[in-house]
């Protein structure tokens, strides 16, 4: 089962795409700010990190900078959730070591493909 830890500070967001994510069979950790998702990315050891922009306590461009600089934690996808749909910002998250961007309002159907590019679902650990 791929595992993936999505660091959402909206409710009615992690609640939405928490349920989805489980209803397709991925095991979801939930954070709720960017030190947080940071913590919880050296614990929980997830597959794919979904990853909002706009976080309280740490930002999301910190929080993928933290993680990337972290060598405690293994390597795994991050793909930024961000309303920032602004030219340049695309490129923004991918500097701050985002793998992917996913503008909101978010398209589930895409963000699906994404994730699948991302870590195949053949190719994540059994356990």
């Amino acid at each position: 089962m791929r595992r993936i830890l999505l660091v959402e500070d909206h409710e009615e967001i992690w609640d939405f795409l928490s349920r989805r994510l489980k209803r397709r069979g991925f095991d979801v950790v939930l954070a709720f700010d960017g030190q947080d998702g940071v913590e919880k990315a050296k614990v929980a050891q997830p597959d794919l990190i979904l990853l909002d922009m706009n976080l309280p306590v740490l930002d999301g461009w910190t929080a993928a900078r933290t993680i990337r600089a972290d060598s405690s934690i293994p390597r795994m996808p991050i793909i930024a959730l961000t309303a920032h749909a602004m030219s340049g910002d695309r490129e923004k998250t991918i500097a701050a070591g985002c793998d992917d961007y996913h503008a909101k309002p978010l398209d589930f159907a895409k963000l699906l493909s994404q994730i699948d590019a991302l870590v195949p679902e053949e190719a994540a650990p059994v356990g």
